[in-house]
């Protein structure tokens, strides 16, 4: 390893029983092979005090790592210094020449899945690269690292895994049953592999049993953990070194896997609930010992499991579900717009959900808080808005079946003796203004159902969510819903669908996607930045009042339910101001930083107990100024790779 001591001007200087500390560069600026990263007066770099003399201590392992992440932008100095002359091509490039070859390399590509093939090993070889790479294209490349071709990913996850990651890469943890009771040595393992050696902020953690509307998919669910920290960190900007994937090889029930010889997951069936909730407590309690301020994010456990995870865990730790929790999130934002457009009075609103697990129940159970505090009106009251159906019909009290714990809220006791076995036929007794999809039955909405809907809100426009992903599993389009509804839908989908342009008129209509990315980067970032001590529903409320509320004028005139994808990066940061305030409203946080801001900097005429969403410039500034963003120039990264080691000793 290269190391290179260099002299530099401290204030104030560092006792002799000080061994490493953050100082601020007086003059000169230091520099190592002759290359500058122009310092500024007052920078704050890492030194160490030995045998009283103070030494720069670069912040990579070694000053070969920081060359590789420069790539071909790697100054001619060092190349100097390490060897490399004649070894690699003689031309230096500033990051906007990579870019630019990384993307058309990517658009290069014939297919989705190897679009994800390319950016899975580019995230491995230069981070710096494949994050300026996903903002400066978000909105071309969320769709590749996360859905839908996450799905695909998926679906191929052991074929490919071992051509995507370099061999001596960490991707994040692969915890066995037969690992639990060693998994803290599984997590040293882990920090040992770091080349960063930063604890993480944030896992994600799943355990593959239902992968978007896939199914049980084992130890390939790794994908969608990777995929969702990456938009943790393109969106929010958490800083990439902190965050942690993680799949529970706990088995899987597919025989296509058991038997598939090229599966790398464990091969056999997955364990009953005593040994799943025991060995799933082992791992979160051991994760939350060695990380104490971590955010968990449960992520497609089965419907049973994932309200079981979430009720244990979450009055007791920093931990929230993004099926239940997220997705509830930013429908409740995409409905509180639409009903501003529908032109029927909120609480007037009749709604049908079809498919009753986690997250349409986990949806419905936020849209009943939000009419609770928003209109002032009771539970029974709000929750009589809603019907749910599923594989068996109309959820009634006295269907004659078992209903399943989550069910049971939702049942319908005023149906008399009247049972609904079909869409068809729950559309007809609800006349429902309102029919949001998550069954991930494909063209569930046929045209008829499309047209029913239309046909029973002559004086309303009908709201149409078809939130099931991938596209394989939606249950209608875009196209479908404006065709069948005379172009009057309200619309939000769960999948990326095309615009829609109106023949008649030439008019170009742009579909809204509930998407969770628009809420669960926000969650997370607010979460490392104030560090509460648990994550509430009102906390989460406030972040889908402030999505709503963050649509601009242009938007709003086209009639749009969210914001553009390409604001995502500000929506985020606003949505985070939002959570963090609420936080604060609540006495539920922990880094006294943000208390002060919050509290000196109150919105007018806001009432602390009531759940605004608002925010001022002030926090909101704050939350900006924090959020990673990939260095935009070589200078820029050195400065970084030597100024940031580790941000908790500034």
């Amino acid at each position: 390893q290269h190391r290179l001591e260099q002299d530099v001007a401290l204030e104030p200087k560092p006792d002799k029983s000080t061994k490493k500390k953050r100082v601020r560069v007086g003059t000169p600026t230091p520099s190592w092979f002759g290359f500058s990263p122009n310092f500024e007066p007052g920078a704050l770099l890492t030194v160490v005090w030995a045998n009283g003399k103070i030494s720069l201590l670069p912040l990579l392992n070694s000053i070969e790592l920081v060359g590789a992440k420069a790539g071909t932008a790697m100054p001619a100095e060092m190349r100097q210094a390490l060897n490399l002359r004649g070894l690699v091509p003689a031309s230096v490039e500033d990051f906007t020449k990579q870019e630019m070859r990384a993307f058309q390399q990517l658009m290069s590509k014939p297919s989705s899945l190897e679009k994800y093939e390319f950016l899975a090993n580019l995230r491995c070889i230069n981070v710096n690269l494949f994050f300026r790479l996903v903002m400066n294209h978000f909105k071309e490349i969320a769709p590749i690292i996360y859905t839908p071709t996450v799905g695909e990913a998926c679906l191929n996850y052991s074929h490919i895994y071992p051509f995507i990651y370099p061999g001596h890469m960490s991707v994040g943890l692969f915890i066995t049953l037969g690992d639990v009771d060693n998994v803290d040595l599984v997590i040293q393992n882990y920090r040992e592999s770091m080349t960063e050696h930063n604890d993480p902020e944030i896992t994600v953690i799943t355990d593959g049993s239902r992968i978007l509307g896939l199914g049980d998919l084992g130890i390939n669910g790794m994908a969608i953990p990777i995929g969702k920290l990456q938009l943790y960190v393109a969106a929010a900007g958490l800083n990439p070194a902190r965050t942690l994937p993680i799949v529970l090889d706990f088995g899987t029930n597919s025989k296509k896997y058991q038997n598939d010889p090229l599966y790398l997951g464990t091969r056999q069936p997955r364990p009953d609930d005593e040994t799943f909730y025991n060995a799933t407590g082992k791992v979160l309690s051991a994760l939350y010992r060695a990380f104490p301020d971590i955010l968990v994010q449960f992520e497609d456990f089965s419907t049973d499991h994932a309200f079981g995870l979430l009720d244990q865990w979450r009055n007791k730790a920093l931990c929230f579900n993004d099926d239940i929790q997220g997705t509830g999130s930013v429908i409740l934002a995409g409905f509180i717009s639409a009903v501003e457009q529908a032109g029927i009075a909120p609480t007037d609103q009749r709604i049908l959900f079809v498919g009753a697990g986690s997250a349409g129940v986990g949806v419905a159970k936020q849209l009943v808080e939000y009419m609770m505090l928003e209109y002032d009106i009771s539970e029974e009251q709000a929750k009589a808005m809603f019907w749910f159906v599923d594989s068996r019909g109309m959820i009634t009290a006295n269907r004659g079946d078992k209903l399943a714990a989550h069910k049971v809220y939702f049942a319908r006791h005023d149906n008399d003796d009247t049972q609904c076995t079909s869409l068809e036929d729950a559309l007809e007794y609800v006349k429902p203004t309102a029919l949001i999809g998550l069954s991930t039955i494909y063209k569930a909405f046929n045209e008829n159902i499309l047209s029913r809907m239309n046909e029973l809100n002559p004086h309303g426009r009908p709201i149409i969510f078809p939130l099931s992903n991938p596209e394989s599993k939606a249950e209608c389009t875009f196209e479908e819903a404006m065709r069948c509804t005379n172009n009057r839908v309200l619309f939000a989908s769960g999948t990326a669908f095309p615009e829609y342009t109106i023949p008649e008129t030439g008019e170009v209509r742009v579909p809204a996607q509930g998407n969770n990315m628009y809420v669960f980067p926000s969650i997370g970032l607010g979460a490392a930045l104030c560090k509460p001590s648990r994550i509430t529903d009102t906390m989460i409320y406030a972040v889908s009042k402030a999505l709503a509320n963050s649509l601009d004028n242009k938007e709003r005139a086209r009639g749009e339910l969210y914001p553009r994808i390409e604001r995502i990066r500000d929506v985020s940061a606003r949505l985070t101001a939002a959570f963090i305030t609420q936080a604060v409203h609540e006495g539920n946080v922990r880094d006294q930083h943000w208390v002060h801001i919050v509290e000196a900097n109150m919105p007018e005429g806001v009432d602390t107990k009531t759940v605004s969403g608002l925010f001022t410039k002030r926090v909101l500034g704050e939350v900006k100024a924090l959020m990673w963003e990939p260095a935009p120039s070589v200078e820029q990264y050195m400065f970084e790779a030597i100024t940031f080691e580790n941000p908790d000793e500034i």
